[in-house]
């Protein structure tokens, strides 16, 4: 499969402090990537680092984020304006927050579509509601229409991974997209994404603590510890046979739930956080 993204050699820093070392991996199309650590480990900030959105604190001093032979550091602001959300989409902990609450969630859609040269509302709303469906929404008529303050957060978030897909992006960046939410939307938003690979192809970049998400999405992984790569390689491998010392002791702190509760989000390594 060809590749998406690619990072080689990436440093970043804040306030000139050294806060990611050294990384480098590549994702390939419908690859699914979960990057874990404790918090403060830089994982974040590895996705923040694509969408150029490290802020006036942060800067890449090292290394290269390609995407599809564009280095993403060093982009024009208007061709990270006409790659960002189109081709590559992001949504984070808390994506829900991202709607303003007192405008409609379907005109607010319509607005985000127009930006990226869909005019056709009609066609617009068509297409969302029938993507609503797909995502398990028994109405999404209702969802359409309604205030996001009338939906509950779990419910914005699944309408917030959906608005994200109607542009059909080559790589989906999710930071932490189900750390908020309880064990049974936490699964929704799961079936969600991985519904969003089968149908559109899209590879993933999944930041998480929650080790059950790894275990229920991702393909590969990489481990992360005070900025420095720990372990990279396939999921189930890394899982069933860590290396790194760091990895064997971050696994051994997820509590052993039963069977039911590992698979979608109790088995979390945030304990080691």
């Amino acid at each position: 499969m060809a590749e998406i993204i690619r990072y080689e050699q990436v440093d970043i820093h804040y306030n000139g402090a050294l806060a990611v070392h050294d990384v480098s991996f590549s994702v390939a199309e419908g690859e699914i990537l979960g990057i874990v650590g404790e918090s403060g480990s830089g994982k974040s900030t590895l996705l923040k680092a694509a969408m150029g959105m490290l802020g006036r604190e942060g800067l890449v001093t090292r290394g290269d984020i390609y995407y599809k032979g564009l280095d993403l550091p060093d982009i024009s602001d208007k061709e990270r304006q006409k790659i960002s959300g189109a081709e590559i989409g992001m949504i984070f902990q808390q994506a829900g927050s991202s709607f303003c609450p007192i405008r409609r969630i379907g005109t607010q859609i319509k607005e985000m579509m127009a930006a990226h040269g869909y005019t056709d509302a009609r066609a617009v709303e068509i297409e969302a509601c029938e993507l609503l469906h797909k995502f398990g929404f028994a109405e999404p008529k209702r969802i359409w229409a309604s205030y996001p303050f009338e939906l509950s957060g779990g419910m914005q978030q699944r309408v917030a991974v959906a608005a994200a897909m109607l542009l059909k992006p080559k790589i989906l960046l999710a930071d932490e997209p189900t750390s908020a939410l309880d064990v049974t939307v936490q699964k929704q938003v799961i079936e969600e994404m991985l519904l969003a690979r089968e149908l559109f192809g899209t590879a993933i970049i999944l930041v998480t603590h929650n080790i059950g998400v790894i275990r229920a999405m991702a393909d590969t992984m990489l481990v992360l510890h005070q900025g420095k790569v720990m372990e990279y390689g396939k999921a189930k491998e890394i899982l069933n046979n860590p290396q790194s010392p760091y990895t064997q002791k971050l696994l051994a702190a997820v509590p052993r739930l039963r069977r039911s509760a590992l698979t979608y989000g109790q088995d979390s390594a945030s304990q080691a956080s």
